[in-house]
């Protein structure tokens, strides 16, 4: 595998997978939490109760440890024997303590279970509405699969880290403290020799941390794009498979895999190694508190029971740091997901529209473009000048060679972008003052990329207006034209699809869209090469059906098809981001100019197939 000399790392792991903001994160996280502060708080005090009953246990059975020892060689000296009662006593006292701690620390888990699934339910919610407001050229420029991966394995992420480090993270801070009380009171001297490889312990810790943040991040960048790729090949395996690319995709697809391998081997490697560090570092204290005991038990310094007691300490001492560890590296893992979330929500939103925004319900359909320019980069235009007038209920058509900027311009109408320079006006209005929401409501669309979801053909059918009735639902179908292949199918309208809708053509899948334009019933309707994926004869049909459904609406046409704009009360000729031409199609032929260059062209490609 290729490597970056400088920096000895795999390729597909850039500069950018460094940490960003850790605190910053982390304090975002727990602003997140803070809302459920109430049931915090009793997480907390279970944790902190639970804890403490643990602790106390060794202490309590070590005393009974050094009862029955000393009764052992009282009665070996013969003036005495073993305090039976006592020692049952004490050990009915220690398994109480035990339940208590185990019922403590379930029902801490359990509120704290609500609390994670709490937060990862507003996470969710709060990206599925960021969505709406992220500007298009957002996801012109990020993957499916990569907004997939941010909303199904970091938010997991973030959610497993959350329900475990934020209880652990306290038990551990309370079992280290009061275990470090219990052992002073047991031996100062044994419990300096504890201490003395602690600095050790945090000092490596501290340094494997730091070292495996970026792989960690690293892993989840490369978890997203690999989800992207996953998401893209699936999605055109057809394509695939026609151009016989199923290697090259492959070959995509194992570098990036392989680059995700190298980042987790890494990260888990650095995460790996703390527990069996922090165990060399444990036994090298056993060793220390067994020598060192025996010879203060000899003494009569401490009793029997004490080194029991201690050695036990001595291991709750070393497990929660073993634990911190964990949490350690759990919590990078948390944090590298968190940070891709709150990338996400935190990206740049489309403007807010203004409290004194227009309404477009009732809105008669008069459109004027006024001197529009536009560019999806400042420093390339698309639109250079571009004006024209719609008048309410005119069929306006928009020809011109691929890339002259026609898909544009209904981007523009609908404030998917908003112009450069000049305006466009809607009602005399500029559609800038309309409320976004209202201005797309009155816009009814079909473009030439068929959108359908997992559901009933009936249900396709109504997204266009969600209050139709049955009825309403197959009367749009009639009109589009669908009907006839709807109830040829097994089930007819309750026919179920998936979002492929793999068991329809490309062509009744167009009927459905137009359909669904038809029942949303707007003053306004945007034909995007509508026609295009359906036969000569359908065409037909569909153009007799369509200027039914545009009287009385100002409608767009787009089309390559010249023939389908024959009869539009205004053709507007588009090239290069401007209008060359315009009129009706008899004037334009009789002009003989660029149109009449593109109709004859087709007219004369037509002739020959």
């Amino acid at each position: 595998m290729k490597r970056n000399k400088k920096k000895n790392t795999p390729v597909g792991i850039p500069d950018k997978n460094k940490p960003k903001d850790f605190k910053g994160t982390l304090f975002k996280i727990i602003k997140y939490i803070a809302s459920h502060r109430l049931r915090v708080v009793i997480v907390l005090l279970c944790s902190l109760g639970g804890t403490v009953f643990n602790i106390v246990g060794p202490k309590i059975l070590g005393s009974a440890t050094t009862l029955l020892s000393e009764g052992l060689f009282a009665k070996i000296r013969g003036d005495g024997g073993i305090d039976f009662e006592s020692i049952a006593q004490i050990l009915l006292r220690v398994v109480l303590l035990y339940i208590a701690g185990y019922i403590l620390h379930a029902m801490q888990g359990w509120i704290m279970a609500g609390v994670t699934q709490k937060v990862s339910y507003r996470l969710r919610k709060e990206i599925s509405e960021k969505i709406n407001r992220l500007p298009m050229r957002y996801f012109e420029n990020t993957t499916v699969g990569e907004i997939l991966s941010r909303i199904t394995n970091d938010i997991d992420n973030v959610t497993n880290g959350l329900n475990q480090c934020v209880t652990q993270i306290l038990s551990c801070i309370v079992t280290v403290i009061g275990v470090l009380i219990m052992m002073l009171s047991i031996s100062p001297l044994m419990t300096g020799l504890t201490l003395i490889l602690l600095p050790v312990s945090f000092g490596l810790l501290g340094l494997i941390m730091k070292r495996s943040q970026k792989y960690f991040r690293a892993q989840q960048n490369l978890l997203g794009e690999l989800n992207g790729k996953v998401e893209e090949t699936y999605s055109g395996h057809t394509v695939i498979k026609a151009f016989n690319r199923e290697e090259r995709v492959i070959d995509d697809f194992t570098q990036t895999n392989e680059n995700l391998r190298s980042a987790a081997i890494r990260a888990q490697f650095l995460s790996g190694i703390m527990h069996p560090m922090l165990m060399f570092i444990e036994n090298l204290s056993y060793v220390g508190v067994a020598v060192l005991g025996s010879y203060l038990a000899a003494t009569g310094s401490i009793g029997v029971g004490d080194i029991q007691a201690f050695i036990q300490y001595v291991k709750n001492f070393t497990q929660p740091i073993q634990q911190l560890a964990q949490i350690g590296n759990m919590l990078q893992s948390m944090t590298a997901a968190a940070e891709r979330v709150f990338d996400f929500l935190e990206a740049e939103e489309e403007p807010r529209t203004s409290e004194e925004a227009l309404s477009a319900e009732d809105v008669k359909g008069h459109v004027e473009f006024s001197h529009v320019r536009f560019g999806y980069n400042e420093d390339v235009t698309v639109i250079k000048d571009f004006s024209a007038v719609a008048q309410p209920g005119q069929k306006i058509a928009i020809v011109g060679p691929t890339g002259a900027g026609k898909t544009t311009l209904v981007k523009l109408l609908m404030r998917y972008y908003d112009v450069n320079d000049g305006c466009i006006l809607l009602d005399g209005k500029d559609v800038r003052s309309y409320d976004r929401r209202s201005l797309r409501q009155a816009f009814g669309m079909v473009l030439q990329d068929t959108w359908l979801f997992k559901g009933t053909i009936r249900e396709n059918i109504r997204f266009g207006r969600l209050d139709a009735t049955d009825e309403e639902v197959e009367q749009a179908a009639v009109v589009a034209e669908a009907a006839a292949f709807i109830e040829a199918l097994p089930e007819g309208y309750d026919t179920w699809i998936n979002e492929e809708a793999a068991n329809l053509s490309a062509g009744q899948k167009q009927l459905l869209t137009i359909a669904r334009a038809v029942l949303a019933d707007t003053r306004l309707l945007i034909l995007d090469e509508a026609t295009s994926s359906v036969d000569t004869r359908t065409e037909r049909l569909l153009q007799e059906a369509m200027d039914k459904a545009m009287q009385g609406r100002t409608s767009f046409v787009i089309a390559h098809r010249l023939s389908t704009v024959r009869n539009a009360d205004l053709i507007l000729v588009v090239r290069d981001g401007d209008i060359v031409e315009q009129g009706k199609h008899e004037d334009l032929l009789a002009a003989d100019g660029f149109y009449a260059q593109l109709y004859n062209a087709q007219f004369r490609t037509d002739e020959e197939e």
